[in-house]
């Protein structure tokens, strides 16, 4: 019986390693097949490095947004403002893995979904800069020490001025010479504008409910 079943045990076993590794070539032929694709697509709608940039960037730019979204449940937000904050958490989770893989699939750096200033070259110096509209380290702090009505006040504010920085990164994209000629990244740049600046608008008149005392809508 043991031998019975340290040969069962190995059959299994040879089974699963069979699947394992059918699975890994499965990735990688679809994995090849993506950065096939990308390197057709690019040859018709060639990519820059601004292209590169504004998807690298706008990763960084989302995941503070995400972060800021993710403290309206714990700080006390309204009902609608935490409505607000679900919507831009599920619309940028997805935008990131769209960046994401995009930049992969052309064989650039991918960066993880972190907030972190990104490395540009000015004058042959390196800076770390923040993309536009991306908080600085002291409002996170204000946000995250905020609770309630002055919790909504404050990511009212910043989140204003976070969608702000991000129609100004599709405007600089736009305005960069060959840039946004590439499909994906053309229709993501305008939807993003189209989407912030509506949000922009609703967060607006929800901040001047507060002013008056009246709850968000």
């Amino acid at each position: 019986m043991a031998a019975l079943a340290l040969t069962l045990l190995a059959c299994a076993a040879t089974r699963a390693a069979a699947q394992n590794v059918a699975q890994a070539r499965a990735i990688s032929q679809n994995e090849a097949a993506a950065m096939a694709k990308a390197k057709a697509d690019s040859a018709l709608h060639p990519y820059t490095n601004a292209d590169v940039d504004f998807m690298t960037g706008m990763i960084s730019h989302h995941a503070q947004a995400i972060v800021m979204a993710r403290w309206a449940p714990t700080h006390g937000a309204s009902a609608s403002v935490q409505t607000l904050c679900s919507r831009i958490i599920n619309a940028q989770r997805d935008e990131i893995l769209l960046m994401q893989t995009w930049l992969r699939d052309r064989g650039k750096p991918v960066p993880d979904a972190v907030p972190r200033p990104m490395k540009m070259i000015m004058n042959g110096v390196e800076h770390e800069m923040l993309m536009p509209g991306m908080l600085t380290d002291e409002q996170m702090r204000q946000l995250d020490a905020a609770r309630g009505n002055d919790f909504d006040r404050l990511f009212l504010t910043y989140m204003i001025q976070h969608h702000t920085g991000a129609t100004k990164m599709v405007k600089d994209l736009f305005d960069t010479y060959g840039a946004a000629q590439d499909d994906l990244v053309f229709k993501f740049a305008s939807d993003v504008n189209v989407d912030q600046t509506t949000e922009i608008a609703r967060m607006q008149r929800m901040l001047a409910a507060l002013v008056f005392g009246v709850e968000p809508k």
